[in-house]
């Protein structure tokens, strides 16, 4: 299973009868799954049919959903609504007949509100979308998982590249000559001197303590192997695919760290060298991670 990206865009348009309609999608990145969708009023239950079938096709990112519909039909026509004009007028008739009140005029009635109303051709335009318009959801959903499978590929290979550089850096500190007896017992010797130059009172036991101390601290084999070990984690993801994002994110965190240290421990400026090259290739990685499902 491929990785997928979470940025992408796609569109879905067509005609039905004097309607044409067109669905929009664009995808962000985001720690989760937000999906917000906006539809003309009527389209509501469109609106659920969109989450429902976003939330089952992705797993992370912010999707902006859109949904526009124009008819050739004009503006709305208004029409008298009879039923509530006849209420008031039943209401009016029934009042006693006064001096000081004069009866309603027709202007007065269609003023209120109620009475004189637009059109609404909503639910015989849902009617009549409704198929067309899930049809085109389902092909823009199409659209844009390929989009973001696009997007994926080219990530894929960027930090497989990524990963490759860190894997030969990983090689390079493990065969660097600093690592090789003769330097460590020189580094040592240097570091044991000039403990000895700091205070005459050290006794060899101290001494002797003060220096594995050192040695400890100045070997970066765990470092070494954690390196690789991540670098078979993170190839065992990408050839599981999928939403991994997450993960490939932690493991990004966790190369950092291990860089961070070796560069800490180097003690040479050929190894320090190398730390640095790691943090700035485990950087680039992450940054490219952070865009994955």
């Amino acid at each position: 299973m491929a990785i997928e990206s979470m940025t992408g865009f796609a569109r879905a348009a067509g005609v039905a009868g004097i309607h044409a309609w067109a669905w929009e999608i664009r995808s962000v990145n985001a720690r989760g799954l937000d999906v917000r969708v906006r539809v003309p009023p009527g389209f509501e239950t469109l609106a659920e049919a969109a989450r429902k079938r976003l939330g089952g096709a992705f797993a992370r990112g912010t999707l902006h959903v859109n949904l526009s519909i124009t008819s050739d039909a004009g503006p709305p026509r208004p029409r008298i609504n009879e039923a509530t004009l006849a209420g008031l007028l039943e209401a009016v008739a029934r009042l006693p007949a006064s001096a000081t009140i004069r009866p309603p005029s027709f202007d007065a009635l269609l003023g209120i509100r109620g009475v004189v109303e637009l059109a609404d051709e909503g639910e015989d335009a849902l009617a009549t979308l409704e198929a067309p318009l899930l049809a085109g959801l389902e092909a823009a959903v199409l659209g844009l998982k390929e989009a973001r499978a696009g997007e994926g590929r080219a990530l894929e290979a960027l930090v497989t590249a990524h990963l490759a550089s860190i894997a030969r850096l990983t090689e390079e500190a493990e065969r660097h000559p600093a690592r090789g007896v003769e330097a460590v017992r020189e580094r040592l010797a240097m570091q044991v001197q000039a403990l000895l130059e700091a205070s005459q009172a050290l006794d060899p036991q101290r001494l002797h303590q003060e220096a594995a101390l050192l040695a400890v601290k100045a070997d970066i084999r765990e470092e070494i192997d954690r390196l690789r070990a991540h670098v078979a984690a993170l190839r065992a993801l990408l050839d599981q695919g999928g939403p991994i994002g997450r993960k490939l994110d932690f493991l990004s965190q966790e190369f950092g760290r291990e860089a961070s240290t070796l560069c800490a421990k180097a003690g040479d400026a050929g190894l320090s060298r190398i730390g640095l090259e790691l943090r700035t290739v485990v950087d680039q990685m992450r940054e490219q991670v952070q865009n994955v499902e």
